[in-house]
């Protein structure tokens, strides 16, 4: 089955709809026949939804009005059970753009977290692409694998999850010189750049994300001391947002400040050496046992409970096992001449 997400025309069964309500809370449904959306503020069958184009406005039963949409991907990843932390859509976004991840490349990502970055990488390298994700925990494996069959209805061919160290596993995964991109979202992303050089075709390109400077700093040094990239470049993305009603134009009072740093280098063609950068002699020169002695335990690993993970991989089964269901429902409708809507786009 090809995974799919429909993007416009007239909700049909098995779409996902995010119903906003008079306060602004948003909860999101999968129209399924006969089912109904209860709330304090009335009810909602499914089967009035089913047939409205997006962006209808439909009333419940005690007149309160709601707002139904397709959700954003960004909506889904922000409301999606969570084993680890997501990566947010500010640095997603940046990481799409500046990895430079195109239609039918191939990926590697690690480590896979809950799946948020995964589904914008599968949105982006298009069903012509192929990525590899790894992640050394089956727990967050799990999650992972839910929440992206959950949004997309359907499990992606062109998608494997791989348990592993990065290290041990990616080069029985990829041939050496066939990866387009490497995304590495990890705590010690340095232990790996011999590996992801390995795998990067001459030209291709390691992006990592890092939380602390000190990893940043560290990241730097072990791709320049690698020989095998280009002189790493790094940043960080702020959002702020704005209030704007009427004449009344303003910063909100609150903004996504740091999340995490990025950092990208190039893969050098096998025996090039970059040009030396003539700069000014630096006192930044330090050795791993100065990395520790800045940062005693600083780098070690949060991670939430088993019975924590093992609760949030059933709901993103869970939730995967529905939309799953009511695709197939869809499909099967179509194939035998039952028309439940337009054609997916």
């Amino acid at each position: 089955m090809t995974a799919f997400r429909r993007q416009s025309g007239p909700f049909v069964e098995g779409d996902k709809v995010q119903l906003t309500g008079p306060k602004g809370k948003m909860n999101t449904i999968v129209l399924t026949p006969g089912a109904v959306f209860h709330t304090h503020r009335g009810m909602i069958a499914h089967d009035d939804v089913v047939g409205l184009p997006d962006g209808s406005v439909i009333a419940s039963t005690t007149g309160d009005e709601y707002l139904a949409l397709r959700p954003l991907l960004s909506d889904f990843v922000m409301s999606m059970p969570r084993g680890a932390a997501i990566v947010y859509p500010k640095d997603a976004a940046q990481i799409v753009a500046f990895a430079d991840i195109f239609p039918g490349a191939t990926v590697v990502e690690a480590g896979v977290g809950s799946g948020a970055l995964s589904l914008w990488l599968l949105r982006a390298v298009g069903p012509e692409g192929r990525l590899a994700s790894f992640e050394r925990r089956q727990e967050f494996a799990d999650v992972a694998e839910g929440n992206v069959a959950s949004f997309f209805g359907a499990e992606p061919e062109n998608w494997t999850v791989t348990v592993g160290d990065l290290v041990d596993e990616l080069p029985s995964v990829m041939p050496d010189g066939t990866v387009d991109r490497v995304v590495l979202d990890m705590l010690a992303p340095w232990e790996n750049v011999d590996v992801t050089a390995d795998a990067l075709t001459p030209g291709g390109l390691v992006i990592c994300y890092v939380a602390t400077a000190t990893q940043l700093s560290r990241t730097a040094e072990a791709l320049r001391a690698s020989g095998a990239f280009t002189e790493p470049d790094a940043s960080e993305t702020l959002v702020r947002g704005w209030h704007v009603e009427g004449l009344a134009i303003r910063p909100d009072h609150r903004m996504i400040g740091h999340t995490g740093f990025l950092i990208t280098a190039r893969r050098l063609a096998p025996g090039s050496v970059m040009p030396q950068v003539k700069r000014r002699p630096s006192k930044s020169d330090y050795s791993d046992a100065d990395v520790e002695a800045w940062t005693p335990g600083a780098l070690g690993e949060r991670s939430a409970s088993d019975k924590k993970l093992r609760k949030t991989a059933r709901q993103a089964r869970t939730a995967a096992d529905a939309a799953i269901a009511a695709t197939e429902a869809v499909e099967g409708d179509s194939s035998t001449g039952e028309s439940t809507g337009t054609a997916p786009a």
